[in-house]
């Protein structure tokens, strides 16, 4: 490829083993693979559960496991109604569905198309005109606008090209939602350029075979120079191309996060995307398929990564990076300015060959600082750069709470659709879940097993808490019917469902037996392990516990149900299973607060706790009626303790308005006052600390 410096050899080496110290390897990449698979099967179980008619994908860097913690890269979830059908031939026309005629011309820039509308019901053109998204053309077509995404936006929720993009959430990544429509078959012009890889090379036979059944799919957003960007779709084969990233070899890995590093270092500068990183994948797609793979080794990868900025370099220099499946969709079109062309030209310039200077510029994850120690160049104790277990602990702690966190994210979002149905009608939507996760479990593949397993006791428990709400309503009992389905959801996690059963018997005056499962809570909930997880909000965690990672490294997702304890949620048709104390919160929003919702708040109707917080809340309470005040006082001390030092806590000010009533009930009304202040600190709106402080107060004047 290029004269090869006696350095090279060594450098490459070396730089390859701080990849493997910040976590690319092949053991992290398919943990981290696995894990976004396993998400992407927990929300597909779901929707086939419920009959949704979405399809949902993961794509991005995580998932390809084509990133570094430093690189901070997004996470991208691509959804598709399947009651949509993009055609490009009449043939394709099916009954019933929302069927769009692919429309590609001259006119129309490649890699993109125009959707006609048709009729559901006959394979005839639509031609009516509705609301402002389906607009008739000069041609008197009626053409589906991609400005269709615009009125999807939310306070939090922002359009960026086709995505609704939730980002700058301080303590997450940025993440983006893709709705996208399902093409039939794929473009011609894709077809073409398909037909003409050399399967002899890269992609292997194998990999073509499989590439020619992956779906592809419109998004919403139009070429940036075109007069007709409202109305254009951008064709992705978002699928076709996961095949490819997922047959990357190691050093193809690192060299792609290479260069990723690399454009983020020295040519994105002042939030500029001049190049973004499907242009770094798409010239890497390139230089594999165009060099054999006897090239791509680790002693090798300083000349992959040259290679690589030589063709990124040649991409500007002509202003045509073309698409790899679309040879005619180029993606650098009106990307730059012949200015800033002349900028990047230069820059790329300066970093062929790619040396050891470049490379120590690179600040993501200290890249440069630890080949610098691995060259013996800098010498001496380094404590600000994480060692390669401290890497491998945080990756695992954030694989943990990606999978606890998505399951218990599903839970909320399909129950949440369902809160305004009757009591009937909810159980029959979560039995129907509880069936369809069993015949899963029994006759699915090897991941679709291990989602039934984590998902399913906490649909029992919603079931058993629902039933007991109304049995305790009826004559303030609990049937042994709720009582199985409650024991059946126990392993939801290490806590919440448990404490669940608890507070049903502590509700029924049961308190010995409220004790007993306290205690056994207690037991299992161990401080420096458990990692509380809550998914009402996007509430950024704060703290590693090195025990719970240590766990998932050696036990993987299972881990979850003995290691995570999820934050203990009850919805209203739940409260005769909650204390009074805590139903507060469910009058947390005035009618002020509810014009300002947004369409993820419905957690704010429900009960919401820590897990940690509510057992120590509630043992104080059953201990009380026990008649066993030592143990009562270290309740509370724990409780107190809790508020103040456990750093993930999702719903502290929830925490703080149950001290609060507490040290009521020790007649420690300035301590409760405080504790309700602190509240609104922590929670300024939305919040029933507002109830407490009247209350308080006027109990303080009397």
């Amino acid at each position: 490829m290029f004269h090869t410096p006696d350095h090279y050899h060594n450098t490459s080496m070396r730089l390859s083993e701080v990849l493997d110290d910040i976590g690319v390897n092949e053991k992290m990449l398919l943990k981290i693979r696995r894990t976004f698979v396993l998400d992407e099967t927990n929300t597909t179980i779901i929707y086939t559960a419920i009959k949704n008619q979405m399809t949902s994908y993961n794509f991005g860097s995580w998932l390809e496991g084509t990133t570094t913690p430093g690189l901070r890269s997004d996470t991208d979830q691509l959804f598709t109604n399947d009651e949509f059908n993009v055609i490009q031939d009449w043939s394709e026309w099916t009954l019933g569905k929302h069927n769009y005629l692919m429309i590609q011309n001259e006119t129309i820039p490649p890699g993109y198309c125009l959707l006609q509308k048709l009729r559901d019901d006959v394979p005839l053109p639509a031609t009516h005109e509705y609301e402002n998204h389906w607009v008739k053309d000069t041609s008197g077509r009626i053409l589906f606008k991609n400005t269709w995404l615009d009125s999807a936006e939310t306070r939090t929720e922002k359009r960026q090209g086709p995505s609704l993009a939730l980002t700058q959430q301080p303590g997450f990544l940025d993440s983006d939602l893709v709705p996208a429509f399902p093409c039939t078959s794929w473009p011609q012009s894709a077809k073409t350029c398909l037909g003409h890889l050399d399967v002899n090379n890269w992609p292997t036979a194998n990999m073509y075979r499989y590439i020619k059944t992956t779906k592809c799919f419109g998004v919403c957003v139009g070429n940036k120079v075109s007069e007709n960007v409202d109305f254009e779709w951008r064709l992705s084969t978002s699928l076709a191309e996961l095949c490819l990233t997922f047959n990357f070899n190691i050093t193809q890995i690192r060299c792609y996060i290479l260069m990723k590093m690399i454009i983020k270092t020295y040519i994105n500068l002042d939030n500029e995307s001049y190049i973004s990183s499907f242009m770094c994948k798409t010239v890497l797609f390139h230089c594999i398929a165009s060099k054999p793979s006897y090239i791509w080794k680790e002693y090798n990868l300083l000349n992959c990564l040259t290679y690589c900025i030589l063709s990124l370099n040649r991409c500007i220099l002509c202003r045509n990076c073309p698409h790899f499946f679309d040879h005619e969709n180029n993606l650098m079109a009106g990307k730059f300015s012949n200015k800033v062309k002349q900028e990047l030209l230069q820059t790329t310039a300066n970093l062929i060959p790619c040396d050891r200077k470049s490379l120590f510029g690179i600040q993501i994850d200290d890249v440069g600082e630890r080949l610098k120690i691995k060259l013996n160049i800098k010498n001496g104790v380094h404590h600000n750069i994480l060692s390669p277990d401290e890497y491998t602990r945080r990756t695992s702690a954030n694989l943990l709470r990606e999978t606890a966190g998505c399951i218990l994210d599903i839970h909320n979002a399909v129950t949440d659709e369902r809160k305004d149905d009757s009591l009937v009608m909810k159980l029959r939507f979560l039995l129907q879940i509880v069936q369809h996760l069993t015949r899963c479990n029994r006759d699915g593949d090897m991941l679709v097993k291990i989602s039934s397993r984590l998902q399913a006791p906490i649909y029992c428990s919603s079931i058993g808490s629902l039933i007991a709400s109304h049995n305790i309503q009826i004559n303030n009992t609990v049937s042994p019917q709720a009582l199985a389905w409650l024991e059946t959801g126990l392993d939801s996690d290490v806590a919440s469902s448990r404490l669940k059963l608890a507070s049903i018997l502590y509700c029924t005056g049961q308190m010995e037996s409220a004790a007993f499962i306290l205690n056994d809570v207690d037991q299992r909930y161990n401080i420096e392990v458990t990692e509380p997880i809550c998914a009402c909000y996007n509430f950024p965690p704060t703290h590693f516990k090195i025990g719970s990672s240590q766990i998932f490294s050696l036990y993987g997702e299972e881990a979850v149900k003995c290691i995570v304890a999820h934050c203990v949620r009850f919805c209203r048709e739940e409260i005769n299973c909650v204390p009074h104390e805590l139903q507060y919160e469910m009058l947390r929003s005035t009618q002020k607060d509810i014009q300002h919702r947004e369409r993820y708040d419905n957690w704010m109707d429900c009960a919401v706790v820590d897990s940690l917080p509510y057992l120590y809340f509630l043992q104080y309470k059953t201990l009380g009626n026990l008649n066993r005040p030592e143990e009562q006082q270290q309740a509370l001390n724990k409780l107190i303790w809790v508020t103040e030092r456990e750093r993930n806590l999702g719903h502290r000010e929830t925490a703080l308005n149950l001290l609060g009533q507490c040290m009521e009930q020790e007649n420690r009304l300035d301590d409760a006052h405080r504790c309700y202040m602190f509240s609104l600190r922590v929670r300024e709106t939305y919040n029933a600390a507002k109830i407490h402080i009247c209350r308080c107060l006027a109990n303080t004047h009397l």
